[in-house]
């Protein structure tokens, strides 16, 4: 489910919106950068929930009251706020890892479309940003694949 980076690929780029990302155009598809960083404001979010739930549930308990959703609420945002961007276990260099996992077994391609990246702005030969989407066969294929792709294309993990 959430914590995994392969389940969150498949339900955006198939244009679900996974967690309160956005929906996509599947289609179009959504170049890689874009898919890392909601992949990892989704991983905040569910950080920020989880602090703000155990502390509001800690002071319901201590006041001997009702757990108040509103109060969720507000230490969710709080938390959000305070929360590094770099703090979760998932960079940039192991989704692009991930990703071409997903390349080899053929279940995610390129769509031809591509956009300038703001790295070519310095380095005009640097690479574009480019849009992939799932082919069928990363469509069809089962729960349990999409659970652990590595299993899938090495045979063992």
């Amino acid at each position: 489910g959430l914590n995994s980076p392969f389940w969150f690929i498949r339900e955006f780029l198939l244009g679900h919106g996974p967690n309160g990302s956005p929906k996509i155009e599947p289609d179009v598809g959504a170049p890689q950068a874009d898919i890392c960083y909601h992949y990892k404001i989704t991983l905040l979010k569910a950080i920020a929930l989880d602090r703000a739930t155990r502390k509001e549930e800690r002071q319901a308990r201590r006041e001997k009251r009702a757990i108040s959703p509103e109060e969720i609420e507000r230490l969710t945002e709080r938390y959000l706020v305070r929360i590094p961007y770099k703090s979760t276990s998932c960079r940039f260099h192991s989704f692009v890892v991930y990703f071409s996992n997903l390349q080899r077994l053929g279940w995610v391609e390129p769509t031809g479309k591509e956009e300038k990246s703001a790295f070519q702005d310095h380095y005009a030969s640097g690479p574009p940003r480019r849009y992939y989407r799932l082919t069928k066969a990363g469509r069809e294929v089962g729960d349990t694949a999409w659970a652990n792709p590595r299993l899938t294309l090495y045979g063992r993990d």
